[in-house]
């Protein structure tokens, strides 16, 4: 860790010390990953216009969340198995976040459970992914085990309707060792007594979720619901007719349908048909403080990062996580400060010129 000086560099020192079909797992996109590499090209595509003599000597970089508060406006992304990646799976990465004050959204595809990785991360803000199941009373139970432990949100992932043809994976398939590792985020079907293996994960997932299913879910949850996975502004109206508190701009980092719309390029429709209705996040290939500084002018409350966080977890656990978030927070706040900007709630629109196309 100690050799990296950004989030972009974590990636080529992981990929030293990762088994390569883990590597593969992580790092690859579907189809030629287009969208993948699209979604890092849109934060290059804009130009940031900064405001001078402001008389700023800091900034606060607090972000509120669904009734939370992260001490920067970062939530590390649900990743499925990161088990692969390191033992102690997401302990160490759970319990980084709440050291930094950024927020941890727990993978319902998790080789921990819930009320573990909870008390890892006993302080932050915690939200708990799910994919709904195919049992219905399995989903009751994942949300009743969430909102006991204490998470504080639901984000329900919701462009899954199959999996991505990540290409990598295929490749890499035959030695990915799943091996030993478990689901006990999955709660158990009838006549289940051991967690279920990781190897079956899709046997469980209902992939034809409808706009009745998330009503569902939000009627039975006590704990405000987002919708990971949304590009189309119509899906965001949609999403608050439904009850949902919020929406994360995703394309599932290039992981789903090839040659979907950016991340950064879908967020200000998204965000302008949510009006005040939804909170709106970002996911998809921040890495930069300048990055989210975008992601907030262009309406995103707070971004998810994904990747470089599995990075770091290979390359040092909870130490290495944390070493991340340190250099994006530095990095955010840097950007605040020469862009003119005291807050990271007072980014606004007026500090992004035109996109280069």
């Amino acid at each position: 860790m100690m050799d990296a000086v950004n989030l972009l560099e974590l990636e080529q020192l992981a990929r030293g010390v990762m088994d390569p079909a883990v590597f593969a797992y992580v790092a690859g996109g579907a189809g030629d990953e287009r969208t993948m590499v699209d979604n890092r090209a849109a934060f290059a595509r804009r130009r940031i216009e900064p405001r001078v003599l402001r008389g700023l000597g800091a900034v606060d970089l607090t972000a509120d969340v669904l009734g939370g508060r992260l001490a920067m406006p970062v939530l590390v992304a649900p990743m499925a198995h990161q088990g692969l990646v390191h033992p102690q799976g997401d302990l160490g990465p759970a319990r980084a976040a709440a050291a930094a004050g950024a927020g941890y959204c727990l993978s319902c595809l998790a080789n921990h459970g819930l009320e573990e990785v909870a008390a890892a991360g006993a302080g932050g803000v915690l939200w708990a992914q799910l994919y709904p199941f195919r049992d219905e009373g399995q989903t009751r139970e994942h949300i009743a085990r969430a909102v006991a432990a204490g998470y504080g949100a639901l984000v329900v992932t919701v462009d899954v309707q199959a999996y991505g043809l990540r290409e990598r994976d295929i490749r890499a398939a035959a030695a990915l060792d799943m091996g030993a590792l478990t689901l006990p985020c999955v709660p158990l079907a009838a006549g289940r007594t051991e967690p279920i293996p990781a190897a079956e994960a899709g046997e469980h997932m209902k992939f034809d979720l409808s706009w009745d299913d998330v009503g569902a879910i939000v009627a039975a949850a006590p704990v405000p619901v987002v919708l990971k996975g949304i590009i189309a502004a119509g899906d965001a109206r949609l999403a608050a007719e439904c009850g949902a508190a919020g929406v994360v701009v995703s394309n599932h980092g290039g992981r789903q349908l090839d040659g979907v719309t950016a991340s950064l390029d879908a967020l200000p429709a998204v965000a302008e048909a949510a009006g005040d209705a939804l909170e709106v996040y970002l996911d998809g290939g921040v890495r930069r403080g300048t990055d989210v500084l975008l992601a907030l002018a262009l309406g995103a409350r707070a971004c998810l990062v994904g990747r470089p966080i599995s990075y770091a977890n290979a390359l040092g656990g909870a130490e290495g996580v944390a070493a991340a978030l340190g250099m994006l927070r530095a990095e955010i706040e840097n950007a605040l400060l020469l862009a003119g900007c005291g807050s990271a709630a007072e980014v606004g629109p007026s500090i992004v010129g035109s996109a280069i196309v």
